[in-house]
């Protein structure tokens, strides 16, 4: 399989932020901001493997690092940084600009892994990525590192899981 410039995957949302999405420090949710990340890095990761169906198997290292408030709006970028056999680590960074001063500023970054699935629900292998840019060397460079730590994470969280009760909170 033929590896794939990493700039082919890039997928750019710019959205406002409307009053609904705000929390009560008239910020916006940090679920909502979630939400519109995943949905950039499924585009990123369906353009990577040109499959009908990517799905999410994890989201780590979610970084809130600046608010996004309501006169902002919200720049998601997301691109395939890293692969393995059959999964695809996506980046996204969101840029939030303030839209009376222009003033921009990173506002979050996260690291998703998304697995694209044949008929069957199967997971498919994935082409491997070129990165050309400085931003893609660093994240391609540092790709196994946190594929490792998602491995170890992994099996941390089956052992928790092995461990916890389907038992009701409230007998």
């Amino acid at each position: 399989m033929e590896a794939k410039k990493i700039r082919n995957t890039r997928v750019v949302q710019t959205d406002q932020v409307l009053i609904n999405d705000l929390n009560n420090y008239s910020t916006l949710f940090g679920g909502v901001l979630m939400k519109k990340m995943d949905a950039c890095a499924t585009l990123s990761a369906r353009r990577h493997s040109r499959v009908k169906e990517c799905v999410t198997a994890s989201t780590d290292s979610v970084n809130f690092i600046k608010p996004i408030r309501r006169s902002d709006s919200v720049c998601i970028e997301s691109f395939v940084s890293y692969t393995g056999t059959k999964s695809m680590e996506i980046f996204c960074k969101v840029i939030a600009e303030d839209l009376e001063t222009g003033e921009r500023r990173i506002a979050a970054t996260a690291f998703f892994t998304f697995v694209p699935l044949d008929e069957n629900k199967r997971p498919l292998e994935v082409p491997g990525v070129i990165p050309e840019t400085e931003e893609e060397k660093l994240l391609y460079e540092t790709g196994k590192e946190r594929e490792e730590i998602r491995k170890l994470k992994r099996t941390k969280n089956k052992e928790l899981v092995a461990r916890l009760t389907l038992d009701k909170p409230w007998d």
